[in-house]
């Protein structure tokens, strides 16, 4: 057993220091609000959206319990939190939508945090981005949009997608 102890030991220290190829989970840790408004672009890779690893989680934590109180704290917010409107802001916009949806051309998700709206995904127009955008700081609570669109199906899209290795 003692003539086996250093090529065991070289073995543990090989296997113990290489990298691991498993991929981290991402999930929705803090509840953000993340749906889906149009689908007629086919191909369009989901985004990430709110889905993030626990490392990632740990690492936003600090900042999102910063941002959120700020905002009641410099008076711009009348809750003591601003993810408090994330809901009222996702059941404005799915409401504003089934009233009229000019964006259905395209494939979008839209994520709420914080009061700022990310619209992510694919359209053909460049002059989708701005649109949405205008359409989106319309909506009751809004602090900002932005919107991440790709045009050119052979360009990667400018957002984090959901499969995406860390």
């Amino acid at each position: 057993m003692h003539r086996y102890l250093p090529v065991l030991l070289l073995l543990a220290i090989f296997v113990w220091s290489s990298p691991v190829q498993s991929k981290a989970e991402r999930r929705n840790w803090f509840h953000d609000p993340f749906f889906q408004i149009s689908n007629a672009v086919p191909d369009c890779p989901m985004p990430a959206g709110p889905f993030v690893t626990e490392a990632e989680r740990t690492a936003n934590a600090h900042h999102r319990a910063e941002r959120g109180t700020t905002c009641w704290l410099v008076g711009k917010c009348d809750r003591p939190n601003s993810y408090d409107y994330d809901q009222d802001i996702a059941s404005a916009f799915k409401s504003a939508l089934d009233t009229e949806n000019p964006f259905q051309d395209s494939t979008l998700w839209v994520t709420v945090q914080g009061r700022v709206v990310y619209i992510e995904g694919c359209g053909a127009d460049r002059s989708l981005a701005q649109r949405i955008e205008t359409y989106t700081m319309k909506l009751p609570y809004v602090e900002l949009a932005v919107a991440k669109i790709r045009t050119d199906p052979s360009e990667s899209p400018p957002y984090v997608l959901l499969d995406q290795p860390e």
